[in-house]
């Protein structure tokens, strides 16, 4: 039987944050997730390790086109000369032509930090990418895997599903579990970033992933984890306190409502460590920061967007 490896990709020089992951078969491989431009030398040096030679890399698939998942994926291509990627639609496009994704991230970071975070992007030609359905299946070397589109996160979001192992490739729709802030204890939080985050969806899709009766997660944020059922629970707790949070942005004024909504994002991680005995530290919540913010973002964007249609 084959493996399952996972990569860290060291996203911003952090560790445990990101991750890929390398099936292997016989000397062939999938990556799944590519993280950054900068992570592909890591990924490249895993299937080495593995016993993948880069022609016999056959397919990468990115669970959505944000960067940290995809924005590696052309560099990656490049270096495994036989590899297709396998990609929702809406996903393919942006991979195809990424001015557009270059602009959104530039002006969510600034050029500095976008040139750090994320490197080069180059376009992926048009045939070097497949579009896969939602429910379609796939078969390789002994797996069955299926793809279902999981809206939510973000609209152009699949999870991946392997029969062969019970495993779900799940990206941003299951959520989010650091290893480093467990101490010894495993707990998780939702992913609300801009700038299409959808509470009712992001429920459905958690739905749609227990639905598969997968026994692993494999989080991109970070590494496998088990026990889908209760982490599903506090997922739909977490969400359930966003939708509040947002119901009362009414009330604040528009300067307020980042803060307002970054004070509501770090009490909804709070009272789901509480939950596992987690005391975050100081540390913890520098790691955290950036989630806090993107995610304080995303719940604002969704308010302001449903409302701008009154």
């Amino acid at each position: 039987m084959g493996t399952v490896q996972t990569i860290d990709t060291e996203y911003a020089n952090i560790h445990q944050v990101a991750s890929a992951y390398l099936i292997e078969e016989e000397g062939r491989g999938v990556v799944v997730e590519t993280n950054t431009t900068h992570a592909i030398p890591k990924i490249l040096n895993a299937m080495e390790s593995h016993g993948v030679k880069p022609p016999n890399l056959d397919y990468v698939i990115v669970t959505h086109v944000h960067l940290d998942h995809a924005g590696g994926a052309w560099a990656l291509l490049e270096a495994c000369p036989n590899a297709i990627l396998l990609a929702h639609p809406k996903t393919a496009k942006h991979l195809v032509d990424p001015s557009l994704l270059i602009k959104s991230a530039t002006s969510v970071y600034g050029k500095e930090n976008f040139d750090s975070l994320y490197g080069e992007i180059k376009p992926i030609p048009k045939e070097k990418i497949r579009i896969m359905e939602d429910g379609e299946w796939l078969e390789w070397k002994g797996h069955s895997f299926q793809f279902i589109y999981t809206k939510g996160h973000a609209n152009h979001h699949f999870c991946i599903y392997d029969r062969k192992t019970n495993g779900i490739y799940t990206g941003d729709s299951f959520g989010i579990s650091y290893p480093q802030l467990e101490n010894g204890k495993r707990f998780i939080f939702p992913t609300t970033t801009p700038t299409d985050f959808d509470s009712t969806e992001a429920i459905r899709s958690l739905d749609r992933i227990l639905d598969t009766g997968a026994e692993v997660a494999y989080l991109t944020h970070f590494g496998p984890i088990g026990d889908l059922k209760k982490n599903a629970s506090d997922l739909k707790e977490g969400l359930t306190l966003c939708e509040k949070a947002i119901s009362e942005l009414g009330s604040v004024t528009k300067e307020e409502r980042l803060p307002f909504m970054e004070s509501k994002v770090k009490a909804m991680i709070q009272t789901l460590a509480s939950k596992h005995s987690i005391t975050l530290t100081n540390s913890d919540w520098k790691l955290l920061s950036l989630d806090v913010n993107l995610n304080a973002q995303g719940l604002v964007y969704a308010f302001e967007k449903t409302n701008s249609k009154g």
